[in-house]
C-alpha cells in the first residue's frame, strides 16, 4: 500500500499525485496507492490517512509525503513502523504556516477553505523532532525549493537515504524522473 499525502493547499490533483497515480496505474498497480483529499485540519488528516492504513502491516505500507504531506508522513512513519518518502517536506509547519491562518484557497481549483487558529496546537501535537529509523526514510530535496529551506530538510533527516537535486522547485517539476527511484525504495529495491 502506498499513501500519498499532498501538501498545504494541494490536492490529488497536484502534478507529483497525478503523475504517482499515473504510473501505479501504468504498472497494474493502481489499486494499491491511495491519495485522499486531505482535510486541512491535521488531526482530521491525520484521521484520514489512519483509516486508509487500517489492516495494513508496516512492511507492506509507504508513505510519500509532499510538503505538509512529508511531515504527516514522518508523523506516521514513526507511528506505524513503516518507510516514508518525502518529497521537500516541511519540518516546522507551526512556524511555516502561521500566517496562513484565515480563509484562503487551494492551488488547483477555486474551492476556499479555512484554515483556522486552532490548526496551530494540531501541528505541533504531530511534531517529531528526531526520527529513530532513519533507514525507513528516502528523503527527496531540492535545493532551488522557493518555499522550504533544503537545509533543514537534511538536517532533520540524518542518515536517511537522500537525494538532494540541484536546483528545481517546491513542486520538483521533474518529478516524474525520479519514478524509478521512489518505486524502488517503496517496493525495498533501494
Amino acid at each position: 500500500m502506498i499513501l500519498y499525502l499532498h501538501g498545504f493547499r494541494s490536492s490529488p490533483d497536484s502534478y507529483k499525485a497525478r503523475c504517482m497515480l499515473a504510473h501505479m496505474a501504468k504498472l497494474g498497480r493502481g489499486d494499491e496507492i491511495a491519495c485522499p483529499d486531505l482535510s486541512p485540519s491535521p488531526a482530521l488528516a491525520i484521521q484520514q490517512a489512519d483509516a486508509l492504513l487500517a489492516g495494513y502491516k508496516a512492511e507492506d505500507i509507504c508513505i510519500i509525503g509532499s510538503s505538509l504531506g512529508g511531515y504527516y508522513a514522518t508523523w506516521l512513519a514513526e507511528k506505524y513502523g513503516c518507510k516514508a518518502i518525502l518529497l521537500n517536506p516541511a519540518v516546522k509547519p507551526p512556524r511555516d504556516l502561521e500566517s496562513y491562518v484565515g480563509v484562503t484557497t487551494y492551488y488547483h481549483s477555486d474551492r476556499v477553505f479555512e484554515f483556522k487558529a486552532e490548526y496551530m496546537a494540531e501541528l505541533r501535537a504531530l511534531a517529531v523532532e528526531k526520527i529513530t529509523q532513519p533507514e525507513r526514510y528516502f528523503l527527496i530535496a531540492a535545493t532551488g525549493d522557493e518555499v522550504l529551506d533544503w537545509r533543514e530538510m537534511v538536517t532533520h533527516y540524518p542518515r536517511a537515504k537522500q537525494l538532494v537535486i540541484e536546483g528545481s522547485d517546491h513542486g520538483i517539476a521533474e518529478f516524474a524522473d525520479y519514478l524509478d527511484q521512489v518505486m524502488a525504495f517503496a517496493d525495498d529495491r533501494a
